[in-house]
């Protein structure tokens, strides 16, 4: 139950909360479940080697996360304080979890580790490894829900299968949705448990605090100079701004030019805010009457729908959902390598796609309208495995989730659950021109082409060669032409997807 009525006693004499993508302590599963069943609770962080090793030095994603434990680390404090009890923190640890978390562990003496739940693939095999290492030593590991409202076979079909199709799904999501799925587990009630960090010579990193970026191995981004606040206190200053917005999300969402998003995205990923909240707060509103509260909840929704296609196929994290599509003969050799580029760089001459794509590059956010533009532009236009362009944007996006990238380039792609049907492909052009009509967008990632008039600057090929010297631009030079012709690739594309004709 999210709220006990009563108070039992704590039959655990030690626990260890570890935080993985849930960086706050209010309305924490994990960290409840913990609090009420051991006399000291201790809280850790691990910078994960398998995950950090491989990534760029300078990643705003660990930036992000080193700095919102900061705001962990204080929240923790200040919970045990009002309590009266001093020294309490957050430890983080910079290594591998299955050697770091059983390590402490034993180090702290506790009998369980709780955990909330994750389930890529990767992390359910580490968790799994984690699990037998802990049993050995006579240590349980309790794991939760927290990242979701409904996971895994929480909300299922009347023939008790999992759901293939968005709809449906949403409205079961919707029915069995109430005040105890989205109530907030009451963790400030039992933090009298928080214990103080150990202080031993032999290991005085246990309270040393967050490390610093350097030491991390890192290097510092222009993340703060992008309005990203990070940490549970960033995550409320965001909402308390979306909240204002609300109510005309469904008419502002699609415009990259427009302050229409939540900007919650990075927070949801990393669990600085509660999904329960959120949820509510959404609930609420669309109770009310607001049509913008329908629409993003309806998106929160969508969040939860790919979590639980993954966790019953996992197999899509490398595979298509409709196994037809993966006989999809994809553009291979240097010249697909060459387009493939041109799109990372923001170099097809299609300035939608260009500006959208410098946009991920300087701050790591893409638009989700642009989202869906791009994605069909590799794979509709340029011919090109959405694996290719998903592997992209789990580098580069500060909000890369797993399950919801690769929902999104599967819907993208029509390989996945629910996708758009493969003959729909967006003309770039016409994109650009509904969503950004006035070019505002288009102007701030390619001031190249600011001084275009509006009509022409979705599709600068088409200017005559004095609307261009008035543009004060060369096309090949200061900006490249298209590197396919839309109305050719169209029709390539439905001859390349013909192999999936009359499949489900």
């Amino acid at each position: 139950m999210h709220k006990p009525v009563h108070h039992p006693p704590r039959p655990l004499d030690g626990a260890l909360v570890w935080l993985r993508r849930d960086l706050r302590t209010d309305d924490h599963a994990a960290l409840h479940h913990a609090l009420r069943a051991a006399r000291q609770v201790w809280c850790v962080f691990v910078f994960d080697r398998d995950i950090l090793d491989p990534l760029p030095r300078a990643d705003r994603r660990v930036e992000f996360i080193r700095d919102s434990l900061v705001g962990v680390d204080a929240e923790l404090r200040a919970l045990a304080a009002s309590h009266g009890i001093e020294g309490a923190g957050l430890i983080v640890r910079h290594g591998w979890p299955a050697e770091e978390i059983p390590a402490l562990a034993a180090r702290l003496g506790v009998q369980a580790v709780y955990a909330n739940h994750d389930d890529e693939p990767a992390a359910l095999a580490r968790d799994a490894k984690l699990r037998g290492l802990l049993a050995d030593r006579g240590v349980a590991l309790h794991t939760s829900k927290d990242h979701v409202v409904f996971e895994r076979s929480e909300v299922m079909t009347l023939g008790g299968g999992p759901f293939s199709v968005f709809t449906p799904y949403r409205n079961a999501w919707l029915k069995k949705c109430n005040d105890f799925y989205l109530s907030a587990y009451p963790v400030a009630r039992h933090a009298s448990a928080l214990a103080p960090l150990p202080h031993d010579a032999a290991e005085p990193d246990l309270a040393a605090g967050v490390p610093t970026l350097e030491s991390l191995g890192f290097q510092r981004t222009n993340l703060h100079q992008l309005r990203l606040p990070s940490g549970p206190a960033g995550g409320q200053e965001l909402l308390d701004d979306f909240l204002d917005r609300i109510d005309r999300y469904h008419d502002t969402r699609d415009f990259p030019a427009v302050k229409g998003p939540s900007y919650l995205s990075t927070h949801l990923r990393f669990g600085t805010v509660s999904i329960r909240r959120l949820a509510r707060e959404a609930m609420n509103r669309r109770n009310g009457g607001s049509r913008g509260a329908e629409v993003w909840l309806s998106e929160l929704i969508w969040r939860d729908f790919y979590h639980q296609v993954l966790h019953h196929h996992p197999r899509v994290a490398h595979s298509a959902f409709k196994p037809a599509y993966d006989r999809i003969r994809w553009e291979h050799g240097k010249h697909a390598d060459e387009l493939f580029a041109a799109w990372c760089e923001g170099r097809t001459g299609y300035p939608l796609v260009d500006a959208a794509m410098h946009q991920l590059a300087q701050t790591g956010y893409m638009h989700n309208r642009l989202r869906m533009v791009v994605a069909s532009f590799l794979t509709k236009d340029l011919g090109l495995d959405w694996r290719r362009g998903e592997a992209w944007f789990a580098l580069h996006l500060n909000d890369f989730d797993l399950a919801a990238n690769n929902g999104g380039w599967q819907w993208a792609a029509s390989s996945g659950c629910d996708a758009q049907p493969y003959f729909r492909i967006f003309n770039p052009v016409s994109q650009s021109e509904k969503f950004d009509p006035e070019g505002k967008f288009i102007r701030r990632y390619l001031p190249a082409l600011a001084r275009l008039p509006d009509g022409l600057i979705h599709a600068p090929w088409l200017a005559r060669p004095m609307d261009l010297l008035a543009a004060d631009l060369k096309l090949g030079s200061s900006y490249p032409l298209p590197v396919v012709d839309h109305a050719a690739a169209r029709e390539k594309t439905l001859l390349r997807y013909a192999v999936v004709k009359g499949q489900p």
